[in-house]
């Protein structure tokens, strides 16, 4: 089978600090050509694979003012789809765009859905001809259809077994989205301090909700962290906390946390119950009330049972074998 992986290019793949969907599309890759596929990752320029590497873009448009990421992200289509003639099936981790031109594609289209962006973007999805993979069953759209639902997959050597500690983390976007600021609240009222880390997408969040907390002491913050550095500040925390405040389609810093052996207290919402294994891998809660009180239920949580059920849900090789079966449907059905 000879698939082509439409990645996205905001960031380099695999990223160096942040770039949730690269991560994923790098991973699937990798994952293919070691088992053998004939796989081309169109990405940036700049980005490592096992796979074949295509690129238009010369690295990431989010990581260069200079270059407009609507013109690129055409340009980057625009290249596949001359290509995909070339292909059995081509793979799309691009959102929207390539759907409005899924009817001129020369191999069937699938497409995983890494969330919805807007509510007017759906139009572009409802029109077009694509295979759809949701990333959790609470993302799921009534007005589409589904071929199967894939969780996301980690790279489970990078991420090894931590001895855990003292200090509660709080790893993701720092924008409202992610409950930052009720992470800071929970980790006072819990007596803990709290490690923060993730790029800032909100500045007037972070100046006036996040900042202030910032001591060095008690919160600290130490900004976007790489995949080294995030697998050693997991592994060093007693638990991840997760306060969001929308409903997440995954949240991959969950995963992460967990297959390093480190708990979760976690909102429930969004994809959180698939993906939080209740008493196990952590804990689901309503309000910051409850998640202050869940924390020493939390951190009392066997280490080693957590990475074992994180490592068997959420492996990179289970996603790879979960979307060979996704793409051998398709191609059978035309």
């Amino acid at each position: 089978m000879r698939v082509g992986i439409l990645g996205p290019i905001s960031w380099r793949t695999p990223p160096q600090h942040y770039g949730p969907w690269e991560q994923v599309a790098g991973l699937l890759a990798d994952g293919l050509a070691d088992r053998g596929v004939d796989v081309t990752l169109f990405a940036t320029a700049d980005s490592r694979t096992r796979a074949r590497l295509d690129a238009v873009a010369p690295h990431g448009y989010s990581e260069d003012p200079d270059m407009d990421g609507r013109v690129w992200e055409a340009l980057h289509v625009a290249h596949v789809l001359a290509r995909s003639g070339d292909f059995d099936l081509v793979h799309n981790h691009l959102d929207w765009l390539p759907l409005a031109f899924s009817h001129a594609f020369g191999a069937p289209l699938v497409t995983t859905i890494h969330g919805f962006s807007a509510p007017g973007i759906l139009p572009a999805y409802r029109r077009a001809r694509s295979a759809y993979v949701s990333i959790s069953d609470s993302d799921r759209s009534p007005d589409l259809d589904y071929v199967a639902t894939v969780h996301h997959g980690v790279d489970v050597d990078a991420l090894p077994f931590g001895p855990g500690g003292d200090d509660l983390v709080s790893l993701g976007r720092i924008h409202p989205d992610k409950g930052v600021a009720e992470a800071i609240a929970i980790a006072r009222r819990a007596g803990r301090r709290l490690v923060l880390c993730g790029i800032v997408h909100d500045e007037r969040y972070f100046d006036e909700e996040v900042a202030p907390h910032v001591d060095g002491d008690r919160v600290d913050f130490v900004g976007p962290v790489g995949p080294t550095e995030r697998a050693r500040v997991l592994g060093a925390a007693a638990a991840l906390l997760h306060p969001v405040a929308f409903d997440e389609p995954f949240g991959l810093s969950v995963v992460e946390s967990m297959v390093c052996g480190t708990p979760v207290v976690a909102f429930r919402r969004g994809s959180m119950p698939e993906v939080v294994d209740e008493g196990v891998t952590g804990c689901l809660v309503s309000d910051v009330d409850e998640a202050v009180a869940a924390v020493g239920t939390a951190v009392a949580l066997d280490r080693h049972r957590c990475r074992e059920r994180a490592v068997a849900r959420f492996s990179a090789s289970r996603m790879v074998e979960d979307y060979l079966g996704v793409y051998a449907r398709v191609v059978a059905a035309g």
